[in-house]
């Protein structure tokens, strides 16, 4: 795939997350990220074609349980991208919003990447702010995501959202899942340091690709008080036969899929969580029920919830329930 048509707009597999934005708070958002968008009846419509039909029953085949924590199985091992480049939405230039301050983190081996992080203004108490790492879905940031935050801010919370490696112009590889939890890890390092936040009431949320990257970075540290997923796919291996567009590393090593997989390490999470998704996105539901089990088996913490819309129209509702999980956790 050359680098165009990686960055081109297929609108009938991503919507812009800016029209829910413009619907619930600003009229004048006409370009944002680019999100995810699951739709069944594109599925059910290509199933009439027994190779497609194929693949669709290879992918809804439970993916395995592994035994061993995520973290350590991390440190052991390294995603081999055969097609190396930016990553794949069409994206915004980086500008900060009005009300938020741009900051830069350090990710990469050796700290070589230098990324683009939005922080919402806060001024220092004599008791530290709790805080909340959002993590956008798509693969770029844009000021419709931004606008999604004002709940937790008017809860009282310091919100950051990170760009990840290869997002919007900026220096690193792709990897889908992968690369990009070392960079959530790191953007959280950076917020729980920032003057006058709790560490000790650091919170992880994440939207579509988000969510999936919130599990993900879940399990591969301890310094989350909670965490709320929403939207994201447990299952790599039905994401990536969806998207196999978004595929940038080995295919034919299982390993690549299952370190993509939360499922897979369903009891390796390291803090209570409460995985949401919307009413129509039915093709989630079994995943994040065999999520939940696993989870609930291996001694996690963990609550399910379905929340009334679509992909993007559940995002405001599903964000008032995070709030209010996160408060009862550290209540």
């Amino acid at each position: 795939m050359t680098t165009s048509e990686d960055n081109a707009f297929r609108p009938g597999r991503r919507t812009v997350l800016a029209g829910l934005a413009v619907t619930l708070f600003a009229p004048n958002i006409a370009k944002a990220a680019e999100t995810k968008v699951l739709e069944t009846k594109t599925v059910e419509t290509k199933a009439a074609d027994p190779k497609i039909a194929a693949k669709a029953a290879e992918a809804s085949v439970d993916p395995p349980l592994l035994a061993g924590d995520y973290a350590k199985e991390r440190h052991k091992f390294r995603t081999d991208l055969l097609n190396k480049g930016p990553a794949p939405d069409k994206y915004e230039p980086l500008v900060a919003p009005s009300d938020a301050d741009q900051i830069f983190y350090r990710s990469g081996l050796g700290g070589e990447l230098e990324l683009v992080a939005w922080v919402s203004r806060y001024e220092r108490t004599p008791k530290p702010k709790p805080a909340v790492l959002f993590l956008h879905g798509g693969n770029a940031i844009g000021q419709g995501h931004w606008l999604l935050m004002k709940p937790y801010v008017e809860a009282g919370y310091v919100v950051m959202i990170p760009s990840m490696r290869g997002e919007n112009g900026q220096k690193g590889n792709f990897s889908g899942f992968y690369d990009e939890v070392a960079d959530v890890l790191a953007a959280s390092d950076r917020l729980r340091h920032l003057p006058g936040v709790d560490p000790h009431r650091l919170f992880l949320a994440g939207h579509s690709v988000g969510g999936t990257l919130a599990m993900l970075a879940a399990m591969s540290a301890k310094r989350f008080r909670a965490a709320t997923p929403i939207s994201g796919n447990p299952d790599a291996f039905a994401f990536f036969h969806r998207y196999p567009e978004d595929i940038r590393f080995n295919a034919k090593n299982p390993r690549e899929f299952q370190m993509r997989s939360p499922v897979c390490y369903s009891h390796s999470f390291k803090c209570p969580l409460k995985v949401m998704h919307a009413s129509e996105e039915t093709n989630l539901q079994a995943r994040a029920a065999l999520l939940s089990k696993r989870a609930l088996a291996g001694g996690v913490k963990m609550e399910l919830a379905t929340v009334q819309g679509n992909h993007n129209s559940a995002l405001p509702g599903a964000i008032e329930q995070s709030i209010q999980f996160f408060r009862s956790v550290a209540a």
